[in-house]
């Protein structure tokens, strides 16, 4: 018992094909919404931000195993993304106007 590794103690190993196909369609929304003629820009903007936003926790949680994490870590992780979208955010409006 004491040779079995963090991995392979409860944990179910992730679909990896299934995340992929996820974010192929990810993938292929966001290039939807790029080519999107009616919508305004920031609206065209914020949705491309949620999605990629929404792209790149996926690829963390279970690509880079985040999601098996202690929670601790995983809080080190996410805690600037919340900054980081207000930065983001706070430039693309300063180049709209």
């Amino acid at each position: 018992m004491a040779d079995e590794t963090h991995a392979a103690v409860g944990r179910k190993k992730p679909n990896y094909y299934l995340v992929w196909l996820y974010l192929l369609i990810l993938t292929v929304a966001e290039v939807g919404v790029a080519f999107m003629s009616g919508l305004p820009e920031t609206w065209l903007i914020l949705l491309l931000l949620f999605l990629a936003v929404w792209k790149a926790a996926l690829v963390a949680m279970y690509y880079m195993h985040l999601k098996f994490e202690p929670p601790r870590l995983v809080m080190m992780v996410l805690a600037p993304i919340p900054l980081a979208i207000l930065i983001t955010a706070t430039v693309v409006m300063m180049e709209i106007r």
